[in-house]
């Protein structure tokens, strides 16, 4: 019972908002129409090879990005679905939930480079801003004074307006 408690916490730890909900639509619906990439909403990537502990991450098999992006178009892989991707995305994008906290995300990040993934997206509604980690301590900040947001590392560049505009 205590696992279950424990869990249903996390949950709502991590529930979104309104504002959360509309910039993560927002931004897969500016990456869908990008052909070099196929974006994924709230996938789970199977993180059963490495220890989590070390990023003090409670999270023992999964890690679930608000949103991901891999190279290629992809179709659906039916009738066999798949629960945990093992292959990682190019790009792991986490939208800032009023009940997270900056030092969670980063920490999700850390174990995110070390899977392999080559950019994160740190974007925050609040504020009204996106920071771009090429690194774990090496990042880019746009916001509403931008024209853009550009990821150098995937070559990407999306009208910050469209994001967060209303």
């Amino acid at each position: 019972m205590d696992e279950l408690i424990e869990l249903e916490d996390e949950e709502l730890k991590n529930m979104g908002s309104i504002n959360h909900s509309i910039v993560q639509a927002k931004i897969t619906g500016l990456l869908l129409n990008d052909e070099r990439f196929t974006p994924a909403v709230e996938l789970s990537l199977d993180i059963s090879q490495i220890d989590l502990s070390q990023f003090g991450l409670k999270a023992k098999e999964e890690l679930k990005p608000d949103l991901c992006l891999y190279q290629g178009r992809r179709e659906l892989s039916l009738p066999d679905d798949i629960l945990k991707m093992t292959e990682m995305p190019l790009l792991a994008i986490e939208v800032l939930s009023p009940k997270q906290t900056i030092d969670e995300i980063l920490a999700k990040f850390k174990a995110y480079f070390t899977l392999g993934i080559k950019s994160c997206w740190l974007v925050t509604p609040a504020i009204r801003v996106i920071a771009i980690y090429s690194q774990p301590s090496n990042f880019k900040t746009f916001g509403m004074n931008d024209t853009k947001v550009i990821d150098e590392i995937m070559d990407i560049h999306l009208p910050i307006q469209k994001i967060f505009g209303w």
